[in-house]
């Protein structure tokens, strides 16, 4: 697989997603010696890629708890001891060694790379993100035309962080961990059947599968021209969405959970 070309990386940092299970990502930043990953479930993918690559386990960082995203950390920090864990402020993640809240600052220096923390309730009450380099590690919260299930957290709760990730510039580069583009696609064109950008982003992301090359990273200027979680705001997914509540919706927050409980029943 080809890594990605990210210009806002230190230089001689690479970035590539590593397939795990049958749909996740595991984002590893990496340069000739060590490598950053990102909510490693499966530590054999990780320990392959650095075997296959001679490289050192420098730091890992996790965005919630669900065993998709945290099962490798038993095997990693056993492997590679005293390798620094960063992750939210859950204790039930036993092997975090910084728990981190909204508005901390990480810097891993063995890759000159800084994130900032924000966190994201909603999938999970846990769950934060990293932004830095142009781009956003952002877990469960934000897919590629989709959002995370509500777990635990509540529609205000996901329409907030959402909210919070649309704020940023829309050039920022969409790191999700999951590639669900296509099922996430067939539903956003129910809701919006005359949305021109998102008939031509699916095809698209059609030719990038059929390829088998990921459909990520996104970014935040496509996510809010295609994705119905970004869109509650437009009249088009009001119209759709009253459809499927049966009832007229009032306000943005209204439309969102109404949209989000036809998602998890398509």
């Amino acid at each position: 697989m080809i890594a990605m070309k990210t210009e806002t990386l230190p230089k001689g940092i690479k970035l590539l997603p590593l397939p795990a299970f049958t749909d996740n990502y595991i984002w590893c930043f990496y340069n000739q010696t060590h490598c950053v990953v990102v909510d490693p479930g499966d530590a054999s993918v990780v320990e392959n890629f650095c075997q296959s690559n001679q490289l050192t386990l420098a730091a890992i960082l996790i965005t919630h708890h669900h065993a998709d995203h945290t099962g490798g950390l038993p095997s990693l920090t056993k492997k590679y001891q005293g390798v620094d864990v960063y992750g939210p402020q859950n204790p039930a993640i036993r092997l975090i060694t910084q728990h981190l809240s909204e508005n901390d600052t990480i810097h891993i220096s063995d890759l000159d790379l800084t994130f900032d923390i924000t966190e994201l309730p909603g999938h999970t009450l846990d769950h934060i993100a990293y932004i830095g380099h142009g781009g956003v590690l952002c877990g469960d919260t934000l897919f590629s035309a989709g959002c995370g299930r509500l777990f635990e957290g509540s529609p205000q709760q996901m329409l907030a962080s959402l909210t919070k990730l649309s704020e940023l510039p829309e050039s920022t580069q969409v790191w999700c961990t999951h590639e669900y583009t296509l099922a996430n696609l067939e539903f956003a064109k129910a809701v919006e059947p005359n949305n021109h950008e998102l008939q031509s982003y699916t095809h698209w992301a059609k030719q990038m599968r059929q390829q088998n090359t990921p459909t990520l990273p996104s970014d935040i200027k496509t996510q809010k021209a295609i994705n119905p979680f970004m869109r509650a705001d437009q009249p088009m997914v009001k119209q759709s969405a009253e459809r499927f509540a049966e009832r007229q919706l009032v306000n943005e927050l209204e439309v969102f959970a109404a949209v989000r409980r036809w998602k998890d029943s398509f």
